[in-house]
């Protein structure tokens, strides 16, 4: 496999030297070396073994599978069984196909081999690794001549027959299972009001951070990301301690995502990833680095500004789903709006679980590096980024050559430590909450104080009840009092002149219940310019989903409010029967009475006299009648002065009626079910503030 980069310029015949080197007796030490170095020594190995033989790259080369490196380590394992010398069994391996090992003893060790990884993935038929898969996403492929010494330098993922125990589930802290929950409550309530997709990421972190709580815990999924030519494969081949993932002039090179596990039980981690079993591989068996990245799967994307767009599109959907990324830019393109736009400046919540590395520094004359690494943090303190400086919590930067070393045992620290810490993946889904609840805040938070004021309710009610006419009702109740008490005080004659006027009139003591169709459309209007006022009210200040659903839901309690209305005038206007009488009304009868007695006795008194039925005498009866005459409408005069008190509150206490029966009218179809919707957003705004973990405050 070719290990060539941008910047490696070895000449084309100290490669060919070094290839024909290899192809005869170069000492296993030496490869070993050039693998782990990643330095010339690897190109000319992968580059001069096919054109040596006459064959294009996909003829001449065979691809490595994990199965191979399984076999070929039973095979080192059988030999040193017969008391073969590890020199001679990587002979063996490097230059002999497994059908003609003359050692008898390596065909059951080699029989033996596992055939499936711990991950649970099938591996290739190592006598088929020719020709079973060839697709170019592997980058190291080797020929027979070099078969040996892969087989030296890569540790497969197959294990011996020992099984792997299940790793421990993912478990989140309290505070995240407490927003995990809130969110999936605020998501809930949500749906009858918004739509799926403003919905659609908070459903997916959702289900992405159940998918991870039940997979390992012990395992932290970091992928490698950067751009064309950056140098990302590189560093993943020198982080990994041997080539894996191809690296060349070609571009793009990396067509698939490839995986590297430093511990066992990492499949299922990997499968959410869908990487398939073919692109997995297990770096070099170190024990030193085994322990400082236990735990770590590293994922080699494609390039994310890659012609091709299914490349991509793994980019993008890989990024979604592992635990935390390096991000790998070079001198050249570490200023790409693309990168800057696309990524880093959307994934600004994401700084802890983020890795920024400026690599190929060794192109970098004197202090240039450092000038380029002064501004990779100014671009990305602009984009929001917050960076792991003085302790503080934030993104990792550092420069490193993955070319020539420098740097990379800092790094290798570095992913050390984080990998260990165990808390990659809580961060990875709080920051992943925090993204969504930031897409979902113009949906429930507004800078305005919302609801329904109790003025607006009173106000309400009142248009309400001038729309019904409750002040017209009260008039005619007070006026309804005051015929009742005029014709229980008035005199007798008065009675008989208005009894013969209300024949003709219409009964005393009703209230007009239907009004003429003018009246009628007025009061319709009334009632309608009244619900558009209080939906606008309760609806000022919310946002533009739950004001829509405060105005629908007035405007649903609104229809047939005009009729109900008409109808609870007719009830609540007046009682049924005469107005109630004081406790004087039959003093003031009685008086009216003697009166109209008094000038009955004076008149038969004078017509007795005029008949000469009694004697002559004037004064008295003539005193009789003026008395009765004048107190009558004396006494009448005085019932209604006093009557005048409580013809008043007999109106204003049927006013109120009204006014109570309109309000409840309108409170139980309009402000009820407002009033509803207002509960369920102030329920979405508590839920929202547990999402954020900064109170639910209602403003």
């Amino acid at each position: 496999m070719t290990a060539v980069t941008d910047q490696d310029h070895t000449d084309h015949s100290d490669r060919t030297d070094r290839a024909d080197r290899a192809e005869g007796s170069e000492p296993l030490e030496h490869s070993a070396h050039a693998h782990a170095g990643g330095d010339g020594a690897n190109d000319g190995v992968g580059a001069g073994v096919g054109s040596a033989d006459g064959q294009g790259p996909e003829e001449g080369d065979r691809s490595m599978t994990d199965t191979t490196g399984a076999a070929d380590a039973a095979d080192a394992t059988g030999a040193s069984a017969q008391g073969r010398g590890p020199g001679r069994d990587a002979e063996t391996g490097a230059g002999k196909e497994p059908a003609k090992d003359p050692s008898p003893a390596s065909a059951p060790a080699r029989g033996a081999a596992p055939s499936a990884t711990p991950s649970g993935t099938p591996s290739a038929d190592p006598e088929d690794g020719a020709g079973a898969w060839d697709d170019g996403l592997i980058a190291r492929r080797v020929n027979e001549g070099t078969a040996g010494e892969q087989a030296a330098a890569v540790v497969a993922e197959t294990r011996p027959s020992t099984a792997a125990s299940p790793a421990a589930p993912l478990a989140y802290d309290g505070p995240l299972r407490s927003r995990l929950d809130a969110l999936r409550e605020l998501v809930g309530l949500s749906r009858a009001r918004l739509d799926n997709r403003t919905l659609a990421e908070a459903g997916r972190v959702l289900d992405e951070a159940a998918a991870r709580r039940k997979l390992s815990g012990q395992h932290t999924v970091v992928a490698i990301a950067g751009a064309t030519g950056s140098g990302k494969s590189q560093l993943f081949n020198t982080l990994a301690g041997v080539t894996i993932s191809e690296t060349g002039v070609r571009r793009p090179t990396t067509a698939a995502p490839i995986a590297c596990s430093w511990s066992d039980g990492a499949a299922p981690l990997i499968d959410r990833l869908g990487i398939p079993g073919r692109l997995r591989r297990r770096p070099v068996q170190s024990a030193e680095a085994e322990a400082q990245l236990r735990g770590l799967v590293l994922i080699d994307l494609p390039d994310h500004d890659s012609a091709a767009v299914q490349h991509r599109e793994q980019v993008d959907r890989i990024l979604a789903l592992v635990d935390a990324v390096i991000w790998v830019v070079d001198p050249e393109k570490y200023a790409d709006a693309v990168l800057h736009e696309r990524y880093l400046r959307p994934m600004a919540g994401h700084a802890e679980v983020m890795f920024v590395v400026l690599n190929q520094v060794d192109r970098l004359p004197g202090e240039a590096a450092d000038l380029v690494l002064d501004d990779l943090r100014r671009l990305l303190d602009e984009d929001g980024i917050a960076l792991g400086e003085y302790g503080e919590p934030g993104a990792t930067v550092l420069a490193l050559s993955g070319l020539t070393g420098d740097g990379v045992p800092e790094l290798r620290e570095l992913l050390g430590q984080f990998v260990g810490e165990r808390g990659a993946a809580g961060r990875r889904v709080s920051a992943d909450v925090d993204a969504a609840a930031a897409r979902l805040r113009p949906v429930y938070v507004t800078g305005q104080r919302t609801g329904l004021s109790e003025d607006a309710r009173d106000e309400f009610a009142a248009r309400l009840a001038d729309a019904v006419g409750a002040t017209a009702a009260g008039d005619a109740a007070e006026r309804a009092w005051l015929r009742n008490a005029n014709r229980a005080c008035g005199t007798p004659w008065l009675r008989l002149w208005r009894w013969c006027q209300d024949r003709h009139e219409q009964a005393t003591g009703r209230i007009q219940v239907r009004t003429p169709a003018d009246e009628e459309a007025t009061a319709r209007q009334r009632v309608e310019q009244a619900v558009r006022t209080v939906s606008d009210r309760a609806s000022a200040g919310l946002p533009a989903a739950w004001a829509m659903a405060v105005r629908e839901a007035a405007v649903r309690g609104s229809q047939g409010l005009p009729e109900a209305l008409d109808e609870l005038a007719g009830r609540a206007g007046l009682p049924p029967g005469r107005p109630p009488r004081p406790g004087w009304w039959p003093v003031a009868v009685l008086a009216q009475a003697a009166m109209t007695l008094l000038q009955i006795v004076g008149g038969l008194w004078l017509v007795g006299q005029i008949a000469h039925w009694m004697e002559p005498n004037l004064g008295v009866p003539v005193l009789l009648m003026v008395a009765g005459i004048l107190g009558g409408p004396v006494v009448e005069w005085s019932c209604r002065m006093a009557a005048r008190g409580p013809a008043r509150r007999y109106g204003q206490d049927a006013e109120r009626r009204l006014r109570e029966a309109a309000a409840g009218c309108g409170r139980a179809r309009v402000l009820d079910p407002v009033a509803a919707e207002l509960l369920r957003y102030r329920e979405v705004r508590e839920q929202y503030g547990r999402v954020t973990g900064v109170g639910a405050g209602m403003r």
